[in-house]
């Protein structure tokens, strides 16, 4: 299994090839338009300074899937022997050739050792240049745009390289690319720069509330109206007390504002779980992140009340819980800020940050946090959950691309990464579309999936609910209460093959009734066999209707996949205690497991609901795989006994 290079290519328009070392320039990436909001203003100064950055070619990087599947797949002689961060690196590391080509390259056209500079873990080759040498250099002009919002940003239309340097170089930057940061000092609310303002209060997938609850219902026969902790031990058959706790960890990642509030966890726990009162969260600070108390209410802690208040009542008072808080109240924090803390062979992979996506530390305006970022200071627990997530449309194919990467890494480190996958249906984040040209509209008729839910190399996390008037012994169907389970197709990757046979049979039973161009993207595949062959999402799913949680002192009726990823962690976190327990593995990338024809029925099938979105009924529910609900829900008791069975 592999990422998904011949997209990328056709999406970005890149030639790679290699030839001798004299060798003609060639188109290397080019623009197609101008992305909105944004305008030419002028020529770019040619004697001002711009910091070029060659993101160098990883060895080894197509055959990653290949190699997370001799660890991830059940029927592998490997399954379970995962590697370490020192194995990671050494096998993704760039050449030597390709370091030395691009270097060369550079030397010859007055770039010495001086100027040209390889970055600490290999990734980047960085070079301080004029815009006049950074054209000639690159066979291009630079031009300065204007956003309506005051920000400027610099840019060339295309750019071009040598046939035999393009073999070893990803992309360039700055360049074709309009990834600028859209400053929060601007007060702008522009979707550009979305990358690092993930826990902005609005911004991308967060909690949902009907309001404040007057009565409590902690009863099984009230699930359908308030989801507290014992309905879900019922739904999924959670009995269990941890028995390798010392050896197991569970991560829950949130991103500056968003914070808890001890007292909050103490009024959830009160009435739910007595001896958590008093517990905090294992706190792993990521360049600066801190719990803030600065602003409070629903939407600066809400997010991180219900991730912390259920994760740790599931998982018990016996297993700590590690809280990654990632990003400082003024530069904030991306994805890749959190990846860089803990696995610091990432923050030069493929480039590592991106300055115009990532916050950068320490923070270059001031009166943000001013300590080194943090880069390889974390370690990785066992399994990871994170309820936030972009628009794959946000991000360039690049981009996904090498932060996909970087989750497969974690994943041959053995550690399991779960993901929300949206509350907006077939729809983006707060029910925008795509249309034709790419561009957002919440007219639009194109789905817009998220990302990194369609990363191959996540688990993605759909939601369901207690159908009015049922019970938890009832089965649950997809959630159509204030949100729909986000799901459908990428349009960036390829659909693994652990995840063909079922994907196919949904394809077979069930296509959509919508043209090719508006449940998948990649209208640039030329034939229908292309076209049925991307990834689809989520994988599995978890209640996500009216979660009892305690924010800012009251409570308050929550939805969204936001819930369901922290509480399918938990119960994953159990089935690895289990196996710490006698002496096995942790768990690791599941994917391929749960779509093997032995993990078969140990999902709860769901069949009832969609995810409407688009101006459509989106997808619906059905037997087997779906892009609603993925496999199902989970069952405890099954998945446990079947995991033991393992190597």
């Amino acid at each position: 299994m592999r990422l998904l290079p011949s997209f990328v290519a056709l999406a970005l328009g890149l030639l790679v090839s290699a030839e001798p070392l004299l060798s003609p320039y060639r188109v290397h990436e080019r623009r197609g338009h101008i992305p909105a909001g944004w305008s030419y203003d002028r020529k770019h100064d040619s004697a001002a300074a711009i910091p070029l950055r060659f993101a160098l070619k990883q060895s080894n990087i197509d055959a990653i899937g290949d190699y997370l599947m001799e660890v991830s797949q059940p029927e592998s002689v490997g399954y379970g022997k995962h590697w370490s961060a020192g194995e990671v690196f050494r096998k993704f590391s760039p050449s030597v050739e390709s370091i030395g080509a691009v270097l060369a390259w550079l030397e010859e056209n007055g770039f010495d050792s001086s100027r040209a500079k390889l970055t600490r873990n290999r990734g980047w080759i960085e070079v301080q240049a004029t815009v006049e040498e950074a054209e000639r250099l690159l066979q291009t002009e630079y031009h300065v745009y204007g956003h309506e919002t005051g920000q400027e940003h610099v840019a060339c239309d295309s750019y071009h390289l040598p046939e035999h340097v393009q073999s070893h170089v990803d992309f360039v930057t700055p360049t074709v690319h309009f990834d600028a940061k859209i400053s929060k000092r601007s007060g702008s609310g522009s979707p550009d720069g979305t990358a690092r303002s993930v826990g902005q209060p609005g911004h991308g997938v967060s909690p949902k509330t009907t309001g404040e609850i007057q009565t409590l219902l902690n009863q099984l026969e009230s699930c359908d109206q308030q989801i507290t902790p014992i309905c879900l031990r019922a739904l999924y058959g959670l009995v269990y007390e941890p028995l390798a706790a010392s050896k197991n960890s569970y991560g829950i990642v949130e991103y500056t504002p968003q914070a808890y509030l001890q007292s909050d966890l103490d009024m959830f726990h009160s009435n739910f779980s007595q001896g958590l009162v008093g517990v905090a969260p294992e706190m792993v600070s990521i360049d600066g992140g801190y719990a803030q108390t600065q602003y409070t209410g629903f939407d600066y802690n809400g997010e991180s009340d219900l991730d912390l208040e259920y994760a740790m009542n599931l998982v018990t008072a016996a297993q700590p819980i590690t809280l990654y808080q990632a990003g400082d109240m003024v530069e904030g924090a991306s994805f890749n800020n959190f990846l860089d803390a803990i696995d610091g062979t990432y923050c030069t992979f493929e480039g590592g940050d991106d300055p115009t996506q990532d916050a950068i530390y320490p923070d270059p305006y001031g009166g943000g946090y001013e300590g080194p970022e943090d880069c390889g200071t974390a370690k990785p627990t066992n399994v990871i959950s994170t309820s936030y997530s972009y628009n794959e449309a946000d991000l360039t194919p690049f981009y996904t691309a090498r932060q996909c990467a970087e989750y497969a890494k974690l994943g041959l480190m053995g550690v399991t990464v779960l993901y929300s996958s949206g509350d907006y249906g077939v729809a983006g984040n707060g029910g925008y579309c795509l249309t034709p040209n790419g561009t957002y509209s919440l007219n639009g008729t194109i789905f817009n999936p998220s990302f990194p839910g369609t990363c191959p190399y996540i688990t993605s996390v759909g939601a369901t609910q207690v159908n009015p008037g049922s019970t938890v012994y009832d089965p649950e169907g997809a959630c159509e209460q204030v949100i729909y389970s986000g799901g459908g197709f990428s349009n960036y990757f390829a659909m693994p093959d652990y995840q063909k046979t079922a994907v196919e049979y949904y394809l077979t039973n069930y296509y959509p009734q919508y043209p090719a161009d508006i449940w998948n993207f990649l209208r640039n595949a030329s034939d229908l066999d292309l076209l049925l062959q991307s990834r689809g999402f989520p994988d599995i799913a978890a209640n996500g209707a009216n979660y009892v949680v305690a924010i800012d002192g009251a409570f308050y009726l929550v939805y969204g996949t936001s819930c369901s990823s922290p509480v399918s962690g938990a119960i994953l976190t159990m089935v690895n205690d289990a196996r710490l327990a006698v002496g096995k593995s942790p768990i690791g990338f599941i994917n391929p497991t749960i779509y093997s024809s032995n993990f078969a029925g140990v999902f709860n099938d769901i069949t009832m609901g969609g995810n409407q979105g688009c101006g459509t009924a989106g997808y619906t529910a059905v037997p087997g795989w779906d892009p609603v609900t993925g496999l199902g829900t989970p069952n405890f008791p099954k998945l446990i006994a079947k995991w033991l069975l393992l190597p």
